[in-house]
């Protein structure tokens, strides 16, 4: 394997696939990046991307394409995508070894 900024588990990929299969026709793959805020200063963000920005580094895993913000690269390298559903909620959990600090909610994190 590659030294890809981020790697998917099989749970991830399985769910992105899903996701894309319901998103508009526009949308080529989806896009993660961080930003400031929530109580450990830094979240995950994810959303539709509908085209390829400069210096974006793209990921092909498990047959999903995602798109990794050149902001937000140095803060995910060697992480892990994965996806759980819990009896109540379901979500995208990153596993990221360059984290310091993780706010109890889970939401937020510092590097």
């Amino acid at each position: 394997m590659s030294n890809q900024a981020i790697k998917l588990s099989d749970n991830a990929a399985k769910r992105i696939k899903f996701i894309m299969s319901k998103a508009e026709k526009s949308a080529i793959g989806v896009r993660v990046g961080v930003k400031s805020g929530g109580c450990a200063g830094m979240s995950y963000i994810m959303e539709y991307a509908k085209e390829i920005k400069p210096n974006e580094e793209i990921i092909v895993d498990k047959g999903v394409k995602v798109l990794i913000d050149p902001n937000a690269i140095m803060y995910l390298l060697g992480t892990e995508m994965d996806y759980k559903e819990e009896k109540f909620s379901s979500q995208f959990v990153f596993k990221n070894p360059n984290e310091t600090e993780r706010c109890g909610c889970g939401e937020s994190f510092k590097v």
